[in-house]
């Protein structure tokens, strides 16, 4: 390389780095914060998360920071969260899972039934949960990725079809919380209670916990992770860029059912009791969406984080326990809510449109 060559890639290596950092001089703090909020999806949550303990600190005092009140609102978002961390998988790659919420009970009552009805031992039992679970999003990821249905459809048939399948299969009977804690005291094990600092958690809590930040390691540090943003980004340049879409949309599906058993195992250890009618069969779907949303996770798939929709989950259960120990109406908490999902659209539809 001639001495003139090299004058000329310094000189255009000057150039791009006085055109960035004037960029960066002219971008300005509303720019720079649209930046952050791009960047970091889960950014959003945070801070909404932080302002509603803020404030209800303020207007509650000391009690809302109580180690029971904060425990109280893990406790009360444990379901919804491993349920919403499911639905972000989903979410991220373009799709939504209204089938979510009747496959844990689905799973749970499999667990019941196979301990108390076959007689298979507790952690048998629970064994084979996992696997409908994994059975059934597998039957989702298929319809989806083969047959080319719309996710929409294909999980809003399926939660018509795992509701009825629950009902017939269980005869609407009731396992009580005294024959498990008898007989099986392995299917409330997710219920035990553990001591952490003055806190009182339950093992579906920190199952929770764990699950969240394995996912959230996942999506950001692995191959399968970029993939799973690739597909929900744009499934054909994935596909150039070669990505097997539908062995990625057949994982993700796949433990999408997985978790969705577990959540069902939590809900044994929440409730200590198998009900097929117990209403997370109904309203989960609606509650891990919401989760989703509230969480900064874009409906059209390839951005947002695991994180966020926890941090989605925690709003909730903050707003629900805030307004419930300050004596307001329940019905202010599902007006708060409906504004916050409305809020976090029109974020997200915000930083989409400034950014392209």
């Amino acid at each position: 390389m001639t001495d003139a060559d090299r004058f000329e890639d310094v000189v255009k290596t000057r150039r791009e780095e006085s055109f960035a950092e004037f960029d960066d001089q002219h971008r300005g703090l509303f720019g720079r914060f649209h930046h952050a909020l791009h960047a970091t999806p889960s950014l959003v949550p945070l801070i909404v998360l932080v302002s509603a303990l803020a404030v209800f600190g303020i207007v509650l005092g000391e009690k809302f920071f109580s180690p029971f009140a904060m425990t109280l609102i893990l406790q009360q978002v444990q379901i919804v969260g491993v349920l919403a961390a499911a639905q972000s998988l989903i979410i991220l790659t373009a799709g939504i899972d209204l089938s979510v919420g009747a496959t844990a009970v689905l799973c749970s009552v499999v667990m019941g039934q196979f301990t108390f009805r076959y007689g298979l031992p507790p952690v048998a039992a629970v064994a084979c949960g996992m696997a409908v679970g994994t059975l059934i999003g597998a039957a989702n990821g298929w319809l989806v990725s083969r047959m080319k249905l719309p996710p929409f459809i294909v999980t809003l048939g399926m939660w018509q079809i795992v509701l009825a399948a629950n009902y017939l299969y269980s005869s609407n009977e009731t396992i009580r919380a005294q024959e498990i804690e008898t007989e099986a005291p392995f299917l409330q094990f997710l219920g035990l209670k553990l001591q952490v600092g003055g806190a009182t958690l339950t093992l579906g809590v920190v199952l929770m916990l764990v699950l969240v930040l394995v996912l959230a390691y996942a999506l950001r540090s692995t191959a399968w992770g970029r993939h799973v943003y690739a597909v929900g980004d744009d499934p054909e340049a994935a596909k150039l860029a070669g990505v097997n879409v539908h062995r990625t949309l057949m994982s993700v599906y796949m433990l999408v059912g997985f978790i969705c058993a577990l959540a069902g195992w939590v809900m044994i250890g929440r409730f200590g009791s198998v009900s097929p009618s117990a209403t997370t069969g109904v309203i989960g779907n609606i509650q891990s969406i919401t989760a989703v949303v509230i969480g900064g996770i874009s409906l059209f798939g390839g951005r947002g984080s695991i994180l966020g929709a926890f941090f989605g989950a925690l709003i909730v259960g903050v707003f629900e326990l805030g307004l419930r120990m300050s004596g307001a109406d329940p019905q202010w908490t599902y007006l708060l809510i409906g504004v916050l999902i409305i809020a976090a659209v029109t974020v997200d539809q915000w930083i989409r449109k400034v950014t392209a």
